[in-house]
């Protein structure tokens, strides 16, 4: 009986792991399929060219994974040192009252809806970005700020949560061996959670890329790529959620699908490049 238990568990358990590689490939294959038109029709050059004009039946994606890329490159700059610091004092130096609460705090902060964010980005931070860095406030900068705060829980709840896992008797042989609460932190909880922060980390990076609501009010949906972190910008997902019910042609609307392919691909490629190369440097470690 045990043995036949055993086998249907195994057998479930495959099929539910199969089939979210399904479902990963029925996603491609249906942005695919409605992208055709633009593929055929613009080739490459929609990856190259940076006009956007719906207009003329002009369409390049280059502004738009710009402003994916160095938004999100901006938010976990921001995010990541942060994240590590909060997670460190609620694992080994916070006080005891003090840990409950302030979890807690954390674990609601990354349960807060996107638009939520994004509304609270566009009447608190904008102004201040305006003031402090010129420009109107809606731009990269203030999306990478929205988005860096949008991830900081997430990373943070997880990073302490692996940190938690260093079993006690490694980190009570550390300070009989003389090790201050830097030493152990440093030498031993950061290496021993090593592989939980670093998926944080890739969970984060993923979920940064691919915001849409939060992004969508702070960073404008300017097409231009423009070294100016406080001038308006767009992203591929606020190009998407800004201009998906105004495709009024079929070019238009396969490239918008064509965007989401490359937004997949380009999540994909990061997430895998990122964790591919951290699990090798661990494996090397």
């Amino acid at each position: 009986m045990n043995t036949i238990i055993d086998r249907l568990f195994a057998n479930t358990t495959k099929i539910v792991a199969l089939s979210i590689l399904l479902i990963v490939a029925w996603i491609f294959a249906t942005l695919l399929q409605h992208s055709m038109e633009s593929i055929q029709a613009l080739g490459f050059n929609f990856i190259t060219e940076s006009k956007w004009a719906p207009n003329l039946e002009k369409f390049g994606a280059l502004p738009a994974i710009y402003g994916s890329v160095v938004s999100t490159f901006l938010a976990m700059i921001l995010a990541v040192p942060l994240a590590i610091g909060v997670a460190i004092f609620l694992s080994e130096l916070a006080p005891e009252k003090l840990k409950a609460p302030v979890g807690v705090s954390i674990e609601l902060l990354a349960a807060i809806p996107s638009v939520i964010y994004g509304m609270w980005g566009l009447f608190y931070f904008v102004p201040i970005i305006r003031d402090v860095f010129g420009g109107i406030g809606i731009s990269m900068l203030t999306a990478g700020i929205v988005l860096s705060i949008m991830i900081l829980p997430f990373m943070a709840a997880v990073t302490r949560d692996a940190m938690n896992t260093t079993p006690d008797i490694l980190k009570e042989s550390a300070y009989a061996l003389g090790g201050t609460k830097w030493d152990v932190i440093k030498d031993i909880v950061i290496p021993y959670a090593k592989a939980g922060i670093i998926g944080s980390f890739i969970l984060a990076l993923g979920r940064a890329i691919g915001e849409t609501m939060a992004v969508t009010f702070v960073m404008g949906n300017v097409h231009k790529i423009s070294m100016d972190l406080t001038a308006p910008a767009t992203s591929i997902p606020v190009t998407l959620a800004n201009e998906f019910t105004e495709a009024d042609s079929g070019l238009y609307y396969s490239s918008l699908f064509e965007l989401s392919l490359l937004l997949l691909v380009i999540s994909f490629t990061i997430i895998s490049i990122a964790k591919f190369y951290f699990l090798r440097r661990k494996r090397v470690a």
